[in-house]
C-alpha cells in the first residue's frame, strides 16, 4: 500500500490510506477485475486498485477539473496504465462503463439513488459495490437505498487515530470517522 505522504494532492481530499486498505478489501478486487472509483479525488483508491488489478481496468470518475489533473499526475507517477479517467459528475458518464466487478464511491455530489440505480445494473453477480460515507446524511440515504431495493449489506464505522509529535510528547490526532458500506449483487 501506498503512503498518503507519496500522492501529490494539492487541496483535493483523499482517502486515507487505512480507509483505503479496508475498502479495496471490501471490494475484493481480483487481478483481472473491471472496477469504477466514483468521486475519485486525487486517485489514491483508483490507483491501489489498478496495482491490485494489472490485467484489469479501472474508472475514476471525478467531476472537479483540479481533481482530474491530480488523478492524472498521480497515474503517471505511479506509472499504472489501467485507469481511464472520466470527467463527469456521476451518474454522468456510468451508462457507458462495461460489466463491473466492482464500484467504489467515495463521492456522490448529493446524486447518490441515481448513482446506485446505475451500478446496480452495472454489477455482475457477485460484484461488490463499496461506499465510504463521512456524513450522517449519505449513509442514512445508502441504508435506505439498499433496505428499499432489498439489498444486503455490512456497515462499519472506522474511527483512525494516529499519533503526532509534539516536542517530548505524543498527542493523539483524531481522523474523521468513516462508514464503509458493503453491498453484494446475488
Amino acid at each position: 500500500m501506498i503512503d498518503d505522504g507519496d500522492f501529490i494532492r494539492g487541496e483535493v481530499p483523499m482517502t486515507k490510506q487505512e480507509i483505503r486498505i479496508l475498502t479495496l478489501a471490501k471490494a475484493r478486487i481480483n487481478f483481472d477485475s473491471i472496477v469504477v472509483d466514483i468521486g475519485a479525488g486525487t486517485g489514491s483508491i483508483s490507483i491501489e486498485a489498478a496495482r491490485l488489478a494489472p490485467s484489469g481496468k479501472i474508472f475514476a470518475i471525478e467531476r472537479k477539473a483540479e481533481a482530474v489533473e491530480l488523478i492524472k499526475r498521480n497515474v503517471e507517477k505511479f506509472s499504472v496504465d489501467n485507469v481511464e479517467i472520466i470527467c463527469a459528475e456521476a451518474p454522468d458518464g456510468l451508462e457507458t462503463l462495461p460489466e463491473l466487478d466492482a464500484a467504489i464511491i467515495g463521492g456522490s455530489g448529493g446524486r447518490l439513488e441515481k448513482i446506485l440505480d446505475i451500478l446496480y445494473t452495472k454489477l455482475k453477480i457477485g460484484g461488490r459495490m463499496v461506499l465510504n460515507a463521512i456524513t450522517i446524511q449519505t449513509l442514512a440515504i445508502a441504508l435506505e437505498y439498499f433496505r428499499t431495493h432489498g439489498i444486503n449489506y455490512e456497515a462499519v464505522q472506522i474511527q483512525i487515530t494516529r499519533l503526532k509529535k509534539v516536542g517530548a510528547y505524543d498527542m493523539n490526532l483524531a481522523l474523521n470517522p468513516v462508514w464503509i458500506i458493503t453491498a453484494k449483487k446475488i
